[in-house]
């Protein structure tokens, strides 16, 4: 269960440093019925792709060696 857990983190730290990679920043819309809210900018930094990339690929590494539990 721990293997999938961790393999699973670690595509998804890797899939989300590629994407920040390419996006210079992202706008979140406001909700529809409240006209009070304000869009928010999301601007990743410069070391965030880098890092969730290395980061995740070193979970996934990690993953591959725990040993498999044996049923029985």
């Amino acid at each position: 269960m721990f293997r999938s857990l961790f393999l699973a983190l670690g595509v998804y730290c890797c899939l989300l440093g590629l994407e920040a990679l390419f996006v210079e920043r992202a706008v979140l819309k406001r909700p529809e019925g409240d006209p009070a809210a304000v869009q928010r900018v999301v601007m990743p930094p410069d070391w965030a792709p880098w890092s969730l990339m290395g980061g995740g690929a070193v979970v996934v590494l990690y993953s591959f060696t725990i040993p498999r539990r044996v049923a029985g």
